[in-house]
């Protein structure tokens, strides 16, 4: 009985144990045992909020990405934002927060990079990243309402998740743009023309260079 809740409850696998005696033994990545608990324990109505490395969301194998494939194939992902560097003073680590809810069967999935956002400040001998209040305001306003912002978040589907290879990153999803400028033919013509006087002028002095080396190589005598 215990072993089966036990593998139930991490279904994704559990992270090596480092060695006692191992300089890292404090590295083990234990949040991916929270997470996968939490999981298992969440009511049929069940919602929750974990923060997360920023690895967590799209690395291509191991414990993460089953749980994340987890999350979506049982539809239970209401969204992911991506916080900015520093946001928290005692660790460099770059962080997201994870929304979970058991209702959003549907796919109404907010994707959102508010890494850009913050005031860089020194608080003591770290570096930390503050967030204004109309900041806050922002993430928490957009989030709610499922807005889609352009470089800011996105609204995708489970279906979109999978088709990325379960990315919960909101940066693999912008579109990408192309921007085309209108010249005319002689336009054209003389942005050419100045391509191929920068390329001969540096041919022409790549061949002084090649020159120059060989003359140096043919003085070198051996002593």
């Amino acid at each position: 009985m215990f072993l089966n809740l036990f593998h139930a409850s991490f279904f994704a696998g559990i992270p090596n144990v480092p060695k006692p005696d191992s300089p890292h033994k404090d590295k083990m990545s234990i949040y991916l045992l929270f997470i996968q608990h939490i999981i298992f324990s969440l009511s049929d109505k069940g919602k929750a909020a974990i923060v997360v490395p920023t690895g967590f969301i799209t690395a291509q194998s191991g414990i993460e990405k089953k749980i994340r494939e987890r999350l979506v194939e049982s539809k239970m992902l209401r969204g992911v934002v991506s916080m900015p560097s520093n946001i928290f003073a005692t660790t460099g680590t770059n962080v997201s927060i994870l929304f979970i809810d058991k209702t959003n069967t549907k796919g109404d999935i907010v994707l959102m990079d508010a890494s850009k956002l913050g005031t860089k400040v020194k608080e003591g001998k770290n570096q930390k990243t503050v967030l204004s209040l109309d900041e806050e305001q922002r993430i928490i306003d957009t989030f709610n309402q499922h807005e889609a912002v352009e470089d800011f978040t996105v609204v995708v589907s489970y279906e979109d998740i999978k088709a990325k290879n379960y990315s919960f990153s909101a940066g693999q999803y912008f579109d990408v743009k192309i921007e085309y400028t209108d010249i005319t033919p002689a336009e054209f013509e003389a942005k050419m023309t100045g391509f191929k006087t920068n390329l001969d002028k540096l041919f022409a002095e790549s061949s002084e260079l090649e020159c120059e080396i060989k003359k140096q190589l043919a003085g070198l005598r051996y002593e």
